[in-house]
């Protein structure tokens, strides 16, 4: 079952994510296969809210921790914290995955 990665910036840190982010998405990219969702948080008018979200689709709790952990953002000390939950993948893209709905 997917879990899901919610981290928010540390205050001040919209330099240290613009000096990182182009490594950040490498690191996103050759982990693509891992990625179900992924995207920074957006206030109401379109721009950055400190932070991201990230589904993927990882086993245990200690894979996703070890997933975060890797992440650039992370090793450049840009998140104050970070949440992970796991998450019941039940409709992506239109398609349901609930056996039972099915």
């Amino acid at each position: 079952m997917p879990y899901m990665i919610e981290t928010f910036d540390k205050p001040g840190t919209l330099d240290l994510r613009a000096q990182v982010r182009d490594t950040h998405l490498a690191f996103l990219d050759a982990h693509k296969h891992l990625l179900l969702a992924c995207g920074a948080k957006l206030d109401d008018d379109g721009n950055a809210a400190g932070g991201g979200l990230y589904v993927v689709a990882l086993e245990t709790r200690a894979e996703a921790e070890a997933f975060i952990a890797a992440d650039p953002f992370f090793t450049a000390g840009l998140f104050e914290r970070v949440q992970i939950q796991r998450w019941r993948k039940a409709y992506v893209d239109g398609v349901c995955y609930l056996p039972e709905a099915k």
